[in-house]
């Protein structure tokens, strides 16, 4: 009879540790605050949230950025600084389209699933 390898029989120790979290994966909701939020719902809050994260943060970098073009006396630091503000709102469009593109899923997926 021709044995397995351990480390092919060591998952199978951690079977009775999964079966136990698979029966208490219920609770872990409640024990985050989540409640009895639907699914949905809290997926498109932490989406928008984030989204909203990244939005502020790219304005933060625009701000820093035309302060270090504006207060430089180096010309390439300059330079460095205005490709900055280019990136950042480069980045803020996208964050805009991505919020765009969430908000149109939602509402199309609201009207067909309810």
């Amino acid at each position: 009879m021709k044995r397995l390898p351990f480390t092919l029989a060591l998952p199978a120790l951690f079977l009775p540790i999964a079966a136990h979290a698979a029966v208490t994966i219920e609770s872990v909701g409640s024990s985050l605050g989540l409640g009895s939020a639907d699914l949905k719902q809290t997926i498109v809050n932490i989406t928008q949230w984030v989204l909203g994260l990244l939005g502020l943060i790219a304005l933060i970098m625009i701000i820093y950025s035309i302060i270090v073009a504006a207060t430089s006396d180096d010309s390439d630091r300059a330079e460095k600084a205005k490709s900055g503000i280019v990136a950042a709102m480069v980045g803020l469009v996208i964050i805009l389209i991505a919020w765009a593109i969430v908000t149109f899923v939602i509402g199309t997926t609201r009207n067909v699933t309810s």
